[in-house]
């Protein structure tokens, strides 16, 4: 039966429910707001810091970026850093304290890893271990602060794409000879965290046939790589990416990053990555994004979760073929009316739209479906909102939100 509802978010999930791979009650998880792909000064080869030189031509068509033979990344001789660049850019340390002020419950910093601050590549290579160090001292009560790289293959053998990797001790360079995603996914199934927490990565910005069309793929990195960018920058979707993803069987779950290059978007930038977690900690935030629960959103501060046969989202099933749902919805913003929920749809291996549900305009929906199906290998659920979230010409006839799936375990 369905049914809706007009009450906060807070007071939907009463019920202790059992979640099926960690045996959390879907209760205890709280869910908090980030972004999971940042760069910052560090990204010493370009970004907000930089411009071209006086006298040079702007035609748009000009090299920014040069790249040695042993795979160095460095600005392009026409560029130069700007006279006030400290304003539109810096260290890590500056990105976490105005993620922090601008209300985000985390933030990750992901640095190119192939650009020369990183050169050599080593443990106690001075930009990465600042980097660490950073994000550790920005961390409190009330914010997470997490560091890692960019990995950006763009020309290996084994296909094109680039990863966040997110926590690990080490790091590797993508334009090294030999280094393609082959031997990324290898690498990331041993590699070490950094400190507390597992290591985790993204598949960032992703076209419908990248990463060597999506294979290569095994148990191991599947179980490291576990989200993908559906937003990038702003308002970029990469949907087409996510399905490929999901219907090549790689176990993903919707993320969004900022990939800013500056500090001017910390502020006003209005999309999300939101994470369920039980605690506002390293080890929780990092555990949430391992487990699979996360959400996209073009929207602050919208909420959302489901079950589906009391198994939280991002969690794999027992083969079932009742699958019954449990999804809410809400917004805290109670005087937009804009920020109404105005649909809801699951959807199936393939992007095939399993159920729609268009409730009466609400601030807070329930919706209880149940479904039965034998064959299909995951299921995930899509937001819409009345205006289309808190983005630049936001369009209220696309998703606002995206949700992790649910896996049958076929």
């Amino acid at each position: 039966m369905v049914k809706y509802f007009f009450a906060f978010f807070a007071c939907v999930f009463g019920a202790a429910v059992q979640a099926a791979e960690t045996n959390v009650p879907a209760s205890a998880y709280h869910i908090y707001a980030g972004s999971t792909h940042a760069h910052t000064s560090f990204t010493s080869s370009h970004g907000a810091q930089f411009m071209k030189a006086k006298g040079e031509k702007t035609s748009g068509k000009e090299t920014l970026i040069q790249v040695s033979r042993d795979g160095v990344q460095t600005p392009a001789k026409n560029m130069v850093l700007r006279p006030n660049w400290q304003k539109v850019q810096g260290p890590p340390s500056v990105h976490f304290a105005l993620a922090k002020k601008n209300g985000y419950d985390f933030y990750v910093t992901t640095d190119h890893s192939q650009d020369a601050v990183f050169h050599p590549i080593s443990l106690t290579n001075t930009t990465w271990v600042a980097a660490k160090e950073q994000a550790r001292e920005a961390t409190d009560d009330d914010f997470v602060a997490l560091t890692g790289c960019e990995h950006s293959e763009n020309n290996g053998p084994g296909g094109k794409g680039h990863i966040n990797v997110i926590n690990s001790a080490a790091y590797l360079n993508a334009f090294s000879k030999g280094v393609d995603l082959p031997f990324l996914y290898k690498w990331l199934a041993t590699t070490a965290p950094n400190g507390e927490g597992p290591v985790v990565a993204v598949f960032n910005h992703p076209g419908a046939n990248q990463y060597n069309n999506w294979s290569d793929r095994d148990d191991k990195v599947t179980d490291v790589i576990t989200m993908l960018e559906v937003i990038n920058g702003n308002d970029r979707i990469h949907y087409a990416g996510f399905l490929a993803a999901l219907d090549h069987g790689w176990k993903v779950s919707p993320v969004c990053g900022h990939d800013n290059h500056g500090t001017t978007s910390i502020a006003t930038f209005g999309s999300r990555t939101f994470v369920l977690a039980t605690s506002k900690t390293k080890v929780a935030i990092l555990d949430a994004m391992k487990n699979r629960r996360t959400y996209a959103a073009l929207d602050r501060n919208i909420q959302c979760r489901y079950t589906v046969n009391g198994a939280i989202m991002g969690s794999t099933l027992a083969r079932p073929d009742t699958l019954e749902f449990q999804i809410d919805v809400s917004d805290p913003d109670t005087k937009n009316p804009k920020d109404k929920i105005t649909k809801l749809d699951i959807v199936k291996d393939g992007g095939a739209v399993v159920r729609s549900f268009s409730p009466e305009p609400a601030f807070a929906v329930r919706w209880n479906p149940t479904i039965q199906d034998s064959k299909a290998h995951y299921f995930f659920v899509r937001v819409w909102s009345a205006g289309g979230g808190d983005v630049p010409n936001a369009k209220p006839k696309n998703p606002v939100a995206w949700l992790a799936p649910v896996w049958t375990g076929r």
